[in-house]
């Protein structure tokens, strides 16, 4: 890295893509993601096992096809469909086709049944799941001026700040829609009007008057978002897509944005030099509506978890003395579904569940 690239001043999305995905970048390292941050799949084998359930759960509502696809987006080194193959009945395993879409290379030691690949298949009927990974697909960072300005954050290599020109064209019309800054939250000028032509928070906008937006809020521009789902979904035929994520819906958004990094175990500043996770929550509700297509519906984790049998509840005091062994075995696997399911923790992560061609199998009995 010369002087000169370690000083060039890029849009954060174009800074976080060549941190985490260039040839020297954070996903690209040995160690994995495991390495420094602790996912559901991590937390515990539940995590797997109710994913297996959910893929059985579209396997029938599939008609039971000769070959059924489980596609795992950002899989890591392969752990989460690794579990999910070992956790499915022998005869639904038989048929299914499991592939690990990831930028790293494939670990030497996984599982022969698994296809690795940089991109999901196309035209597969059965199961795509991105868990924690529309987190990590780069977004740029807009921030409101003193003027009241939404303008793009430049950034180097070491994390230094600045603020670049004024967020325009789709950029400006996602914005005022889905996270409004600036401008775009009181009186608009011709220009900010041509800027978020068609979107609907415009005209709340001049509705409000002449209200200007504290210098300083911040927003993830989350377009890069949509768009990589809306194609993720589009490579299904047939079946159920679902992205598990940090994420925030348009009713709180964070006023300074939430963009961040993770070292080692632990939460620490951005800095795009290849060092460190960066990553930011979802807007999953703008996501949902990204596809165009009928059925997309929010849930918690919780949610979602107890309804393929994940409840965290204490096995009957009555097993310990009957049966002890089972008892310690049932109070640990209790304590694993309650951490993945707990209020303020896991079980606050979103899932977006988009049917297509099925009816949604994961809504409530």
């Amino acid at each position: 890295m010369t002087a000169e690239a370690t000083d060039e001043w890029l849009g954060w999305r174009a800074a976080a893509q060549a941190a985490l995905y260039g040839p020297d970048g954070f996903y690209r390292r040995p160690e994995g993601p495991a390495g420094h941050f602790r996912t559901s799949v991590h937390a515990s084998p539940l995590f797997a096992g109710a994913v297996a359930r959910l893929l059985c759960r579209v396997d029938e509502a599939l008609g039971r096809p000769a070959s059924l696809g489980f596609v795992d987006m950002g899989a890591g080194r392969g752990e989460l469909v690794t579990r999910v193959l070992a956790a499915l009945p022998a005869e639904v395993a038989a048929r299914t086709r499991a592939y690990a879409v990831e930028v790293a290379d494939r670990p030497e030691t996984l599982d022969h049944r698994i296809e690795w690949l940089p991109q999901p298949p196309q035209g597969i009927s059965g199961l795509l799941f991105a868990n924690e990974w529309l987190d990590n697909v780069p977004v740029d960072v807009a921030e409101v001026d003193p003027t009241g300005v939404p303008r793009l954050v430049r950034v180097r290599r070491d994390g230094t700040e600045r603020l670049g020109e004024r967020v325009t064209g789709a950029d400006a019309e996602w914005l005022a829609r889905w996270w409004p800054l600036g401008r775009a939250q009181g009186a608009l000028t011709a220009e900010d009007a041509r800027a978020v032509q068609g979107a609907r928070a415009a005209e709340d906008a001049r509705a409000r008057g002449g209200a200007r937006a504290t210098e300083g809020l911040r927003a993830e521009i989350g377009l890069p978002r949509d768009e990589a789902w809306a194609a993720a979904v589009a490579t299904l035929a047939r079946g159920l897509a679902v992205a598990v994520d940090y994420a925030h819906t348009a009713p709180a958004r964070p006023p300074f944005g939430t963009l961040t990094g993770f070292r080692e175990g632990r939460e620490t500043a951005p800095v795009p030099d290849g060092s460190c996770d960066i990553t930011a929550h979802v807007a999953l509700d703008a996501c949902a509506t990204a596809c165009a297509r009928p059925g997309a519906r929010l849930l918690s984790q919780r949610e979602a978890l107890r309804t393929l049998g994940l409840t965290g509840a204490r096995p009957p005091l009555e097993l310990a003395s009957t049966r002890p062994a089972d008892y310690v075995r049932a109070l640990a696997s209790a304590g694993e579904a309650a951490e993945l399911t707990a209020t303020g923790g896991l079980g606050d992560f979103g899932w977006l569940v988009q049917p297509v061609g099925i009816l949604d199998v994961l809504a409530s009995d």
